[in-house]
């Protein structure tokens, strides 16, 4: 099945579809990731509509990257297969196999933790997100803010998986 990359012809589809204006600006990765987010929000929002993988995967890239600019370091993975994953947060970090500090979890518990719309608790305690070592709890990471400060575009840290 061939794949089809992120794109603003792909972005300005989705927010037809929803009932938006089209986006205007840079068809540059950053820019299109952060509009990815805002077309999986408002299908969220929706309740009617279901973003296509690459607009999925992008939102997820987005919300990685922002947790690993805001909380640097390699002491935890986080991990959204098949999408992406990132080292984050400081303390001790491993340089090779499976990492001691382990959080993983779908795209749709990642962007809800990440958005504010599902507390990392609950999360856990219903097995939406699986964590394993004394470092991999990310409650007092989330929810992340969304946009950088004026100035400043957001990280791109975020490596695929899959």
């Amino acid at each position: 099945m061939p794949r089809t990359p992120l794109s603003l012809a792909l972005v300005n589809e989705h927010r037809a579809a929803l009932g938006l204006p089209a986006r205007t600006g840079a068809d540059e990765p950053a820019e299109l990731r952060r509009a990815a987010l805002d077309v999986v929000l408002a299908c969220i929002d929706s309740g009617k509509a279901e973003p296509s993988r690459p607009v999925v995967k992008g939102a997820v890239r987005f919300l990685l990257d922002r947790l690993a600019e805001l909380a640097p370091g390699r002491s935890v993975e986080v991990r959204v297969p098949p999408y992406a994953a990132v080292q984050c947060i400081d303390g001790p970090h491993h340089t090779r196999g499976t990492p001691p500090n382990v959080v993983e979890m779908g795209a749709t518990a990642w962007i809800a933790l990440a958005t504010g719309r599902l507390a990392w608790a609950e999360a856990v305690a219903d097995g939406r997100v699986r964590a394993s070592g004394a470092r991999a709890d990310l409650s007092g990471h989330l929810p992340l803010p969304i946009d950088p400060p004026p100035g400043r575009p957001a990280g791109r840290n975020a490596s695929e998986t899959g």
